[in-house]
């Protein structure tokens, strides 16, 4: 039996797509795919979903990589991001009546850097749900066994009763590995709904 569900966070609750995130201060398809490139390089994402580069570190070695012209809106992007990230269609109503429906308690694991911990009121949400984990925070990022670790052991689950939804087959081969269900979401809230009403009820 299922009683808990975790989410992942980006592209799953919310669209993280780096080109829509730019395109309020890259108006030009060209300058917009070119920045991107730079601004959201894996590289130092990474690091800084781990909690070993802060987000000034980061701008620092970005910026300088922009043509002139490029780095105030550079900037902007860098400073303004995690208010870029609007809702997947369906999933937050889906979150919230499955806990109603159902009883199950809900639960966040996200790889993403600490200073979006700083703007959890963007995201309403995220207060109604029963725990979060965010990997900027404890140094620990998917698809890691340590981070499933912290989560079950933070909040008492039980991987066998605990469904793991996310969209990077990576993250699900690790939860999966650790023993957690899991569910390869392709963005399709209303299929995702389907299956949750088959296996909670």
């Amino acid at each position: 039996m299922i009683r808990n569900l975790v989410f992942d966070f980006g592209q799953v609750l919310v669209r993280f797509l780096p080109e829509e995130i730019a395109g309020p201060d890259f108006p030009d398809p060209a300058d917009r795919a070119f920045a991107c490139k730079i601004l959201f390089d894996r590289a130092l994402w990474n690091p800084m979903d781990k909690g070993e580069l802060d987000e000034e570190e980061a701008f620092a070695q970005m910026l300088p990589r922009l043509p002139e012209r490029f780095q105030a809106p550079g900037k902007r992007v860098m400073e303004h991001w995690f208010e870029r990230l609007p809702p997947v269609p369906g999933m937050q109503e889906l979150v919230r009546r499955v806990k109603k429906d159902y009883g199950v308690r809900t639960y966040l694991l996200s790889n993403i850097s600490r200073r979006f911990t700083e703007h959890l009121d963007l995201f309403p949400l995220l207060s109604e749900l029963d725990g979060c984990v965010f990997s900027g925070k404890i140094g620990i990022t998917k698809p890691s066994p340590e981070i499933f670790s912290y989560l079950c052991r933070t909040y008492d689950l039980n991987p066998a009763e605990t469904l793991f939804v996310d969209d990077q087959p990576r993250n699900i081969e690790g939860a999966k590995n650790f023993g957690l269900q899991t569910y390869l979401f392709d963005g399709n809230a209303a299929v995702l709904s389907a299956y949750l009403d088959q296996i909670l009820q």
